[in-house]
């Protein structure tokens, strides 16, 4: 269709956008791309089956039903971690990922079929049965059902409620620092490992934490600025 007198375009004019508005997440079709060192570990997080987060899909917020792997944004500015703002090119384009490849903002079609495609959770690129046990029993002690349910108590519960909260927090914490020294591991593969931080991700309740001088967290509501 043309409009303003243009003919549609059908083609990449490398522009930026798409690598600038999000990160892709993984198909299980990009394991390799993992296992061969093109996509490293580091540069990878996951999102949490229960975790609260944006649906660049549908442009809203929902609940996770199932993990999904993406590769990390950038710290600083905006979009995916491989993308060179400056030479408006990828670090990685050889070896994108798959969603990379289908994507073509002209034309959805290839791109929605490519997302609705299987995807892999952390155990497709874990292999070491140890990490498998600790994912495990991470999972057990801090998955986002009981979060939350400790959220909702504190109106009711208090002070007791947020001890609980606290103790989750701390074992969140704790469970990365001790993981990442006794496997000798990157500190920023643990975000793959046992998804983003509960004191990143408990904004979306509401809530912030802070650390205090003799290593103990504090526990407070999120102001409107920051929310």
């Amino acid at each position: 269709m043309m409009k303003d007198g243009k003919k549609p375009r059908g083609h990449c004019i490398r522009c930026g956008e798409c690598c600038l508005s999000s990160s892709p997440s993984l198909q299980i079709s990009d394991a390799s791309l993992v296992y061969d060192g093109f996509i490293e570990k580091r540069n990878l997080y996951t999102i949490r089956t229960g975790e609260v987060v944006r649906d660049n899909i549908h442009g809203e917020l929902k609940v996770t039903d199932k993990e999904i792997i993406k590769i990390r944004e950038k710290e600083s500015g905006r979009g995916c971690f491989y993308y060179d703002e400056e030479a408006k090119g990828c670090a990685i384009y050889e070896h994108r990922p798959v969603q990379c490849k289908a994507l073509a903002c002209w034309d959805e079609t290839e791109f929605m079929r490519v997302y609705a495609a299987p995807k892999p959770d952390r155990k497709d690129f874990i292999r070491d049965e140890n990490l498998v046990r600790l994912i495990d029993e991470h999972g057990k002690r801090c998955s986002y059902l009981e979060f939350e349910r400790c959220v909702r108590q504190i109106e009711e519960e208090g002070e007791k409620a947020v001890q609980r909260l606290l103790g989750l927090l701390k074992f969140d914490h704790d469970l990365r620092a001790l993981t990442s020294q006794k496997l000798h591991m990157d500190p920023d593969e643990m975000d793959l490992i046992f998804g983003r931080s509960l004191k990143e991700t408990i904004s979306a309740f509401g809530l912030k934490v802070r650390d205090e001088p003799d290593g103990s967290f504090f526990l407070t509501v999120l102001d409107s600025a920051s929310a």
